[in-house]
């Protein structure tokens, strides 16, 4: 159902912490017109938890206005069950085309509450589920065995897999086969991820980089594996930053350094600042200086 690249967009602000409707808008569009194959809104990149409910359905609803025939999604990832399947009902009522879901992001649920809520949130919304698998960011690791437990609801149909461990990726498609959508959501692990088998790649620093992300993606797919290996290799440092606590105020500098947008964040964030500013500028600066010239692709 869902292949390709999906990024996870940013939520852009103005100076007074409200949503910037336009500069979303234009930032959307530079995805599209780069080839991406969907949007994700709200996730963790896109701060989804330091925003209301109210304001999620807005950043959604401006996804779906750029995406047009392609999917948009947005994340649900609540604290409580109650919570998520409340969103998850906002979503379907706005036109989303599936929604990626993190189990609680507070209380760290075992096997048997993690399938509980799962479900509980795909009927609530009855669309297509992502499930979100990040057990580094949120400790809830959604196993094969917890896959497997999910398998018999048709709504779940893809998981985005940021394990960190490579191998998680040939296990599911050994135990599965095509039965979910396997989507890489560890920036710097998407080729390997992509050459065992991963059907699609949940972006973050394409943001700023999204006609390279997509050559990757394409050169891939056609099996063209030395030349979208020498991008991956220029990428490397910048998708490095993607793998931070810092990752959304990584990612919107790159954005402001690569395509011109801001670098708001909402408090508690703060943009970056200091050494740690100085560092990460200067891998961006860097690989834009040496940024590769893009094979022709279909």
């Amino acid at each position: 159902m869902w292949t390709g690249v999906l990024p996870a967009v940013t939520t852009k602000f103005k100076d007074d912490d409200s949503l910037d409707h336009d500069e979303m808008l234009r930032c959307f569009q530079i995805q599209m017109d780069a080839g991406v194959d969907g949007l994700i809104a709200c996730g963790s990149l896109g701060e989804g938890p330091m925003l209301s409910q109210d304001e999620r359905i807005e950043v959604f609803r401006l996804c779906k206005q750029v995406s047009g025939a392609k999917p948009a999604l947005l994340t649900v990832a609540e604290a409580s069950t109650r919570d998520a399947c409340a969103l998850a009902k906002k979503a379907a009522r706005a036109g989303a085309d599936g929604l990626m879901v993190v189990p609680s992001t507070i209380y760290h649920t075992d096997p048997r509450e993690t399938v509980a809520a799962l479900k509980a949130v795909a009927a609530a919304g009855d669309l297509p589920v992502m499930v979100y698998s990040n057990r580094l960011a949120y400790r809830v690791d959604v196993t094969v065995e917890i896959m497997e437990a999910l398998a018999d609801d048709p709504r779940f149909v893809a998981v985005k897999e940021s394990s960190d461990d490579i191998r998680r990726s040939t296990d599911i498609i050994n135990r599965f086969g095509d039965r979910f959508d396997l989507l890489t959501g560890v920036d710097n692990l998407a080729f390997e991820a992509l050459a065992v088998g991963a059907v699609g790649w949940v972006a973050g620093v394409g943001l700023a980089f999204p006609h390279e992300t997509v050559a990757i993606w394409r050169l891939v797919r056609a099996q063209r594996y030395d030349e979208a290996l020498r991008i991956y290799r220029w990428f490397r440092p910048l998708l490095d930053l993607d793998v931070s606590t810092f990752l959304v105020q990584n990612i919107k500098l790159a954005e402001h350094l690569a395509i011109g947008s801001n670098e708001r964040v909402r408090a508690p964030r703060l943009p970056l600042a200091g050494a740690r500013r100085a560092q990460v500028e200067q891998t961006i600066r860097a690989a834009l200086a040496c940024r590769p010239a893009l094979p022709a692709f279909a």
